[in-house]
């Protein structure tokens, strides 16, 4: 098994590191994982929205047995809500107490924020900064002069260096283009929605009970649902739910009316829900039930961890 010391040892180790976090990347996904680490570069992942780039980085972290430090960027995010904050109510409170304004800018008063807590980290970390797409463009400039150099400046203390560098994932859902010196800076990863098979195994994984024949019946009709002209396809997350909702439920087929019924798990807008319904006679794919394994004798046993990499190791 791949422990947080030899995890960026191969790309072998990238995958059963971040299976043993529940978490199955293909050996594409790995290898860019596995070159970031070693040529420390940051790591950019951009896809659509829930297709796993945010879950990958608490799976990295998990496998490095560190911590995950978030910047969630958003409209209006500036480098000092990035970097750190004065503390004010105790500043106030220092001058009603004792009148002088001496001392009330030192490291007591300090707030840190995501970025000057991931270079003052006592071991290395790993920094996302989540849909960084999200944010303006001069917050990215800064962000690119941070990280490369992996340290920051406070008027009145000084500049604070990372002890550790961090292992950096920044995540974009493309809402805009993103600057070419940030893309040249970075490895880049594409996380796109799965296919059947690496949906399907991510779904008996995800959601334990649930039988592979439901497994099979649900990723069979969201990938033929994807296929359709929507306002949001669902995501792998979406999927997720659907699947333990109709655990939940005790079903192990899909009918016309149970579709219908908890279409609103699967899909967000009320026109993607009518457009499915009026499709559903296509939609709904018909699987036979697996027979049960045949049982093979004299052979040496795996470990949960090789197994899983046997059968997701696409």
């Amino acid at each position: 098994m791949a422990t947080a010391a030899n995890f960026f040892d191969s790309i072998e180790n990238v995958m059963k590191g971040l299976l043993g976090q529940n978490y199955i990347a293909g050996r594409k996904t790995a290898a860019t994982i596995f070159l970031s680490g070693r040529l420390g570069k940051p790591l950019l992942i951009e896809g659509p929205a829930g297709v796993g780039k945010t879950g990958l980085a608490g799976a990295l972290a998990g496998a490095l047995k560190t911590d995950l430090i978030r910047l969630q960027c958003y409209p209006g995010l500036d480098e000092s809500k990035i970097i750190y904050e004065w503390n004010y109510q105790k500043q106030l409170l220092h001058i009603q107490m004792f009148g002088s304004e001496i001392d009330i800018f030192s490291p007591e008063y300090l707030l840190e924020r995501p970025l000057l807590r991931a270079f003052k980290s006592p071991k290395p970390v790993v920094l996302l900064v989540d849909e960084i797409d999200k944010s303006e463009e001069e917050l990215e400039s800064f962000l690119l002069e941070a990280l490369s150099e992996f340290q920051v400046s406070i008027p009145e203390l000084g500049t604070f260096r990372a002890e550790h560098a961090p292992y950096v994932v920044i995540t974009s859902n493309s809402t805009r283009e993103l600057s070419d010196a940030l893309r040249r800076r970075c490895l880049y990863l594409y996380l796109g929605y799965p296919d059947a098979g690496l949906e399907e195994a991510i779904i008996n994984l995800k959601v334990p009970g649930i039988s592979r024949h439901l497994a099979r019946i649900v990723v069979q009709l969201v990938q033929r649902i994807r296929g359709m002209k929507l306002k949001k396809a669902p995501s792998i997350t979406e999927t997720i739910d659907w699947a333990r909702t109709l655990l939940l439920l005790g079903m192990d087929e899909i009918s016309d009316k149970l579709v219908r019924e908890s279409l609103n798990v699967l899909l967000k807008y009320e026109d993607d829900i009518k457009k499915v319904e009026q499709s559903l006679d296509q939609l709904i794919p018909t699987v036979k039930p697996e027979e049960p394994p045949k049982v093979v004798r004299d052979v040496k046993p795996r470990n949960d961890l090789e197994d899983g990499l046997a059968r997701f190791n696409f």
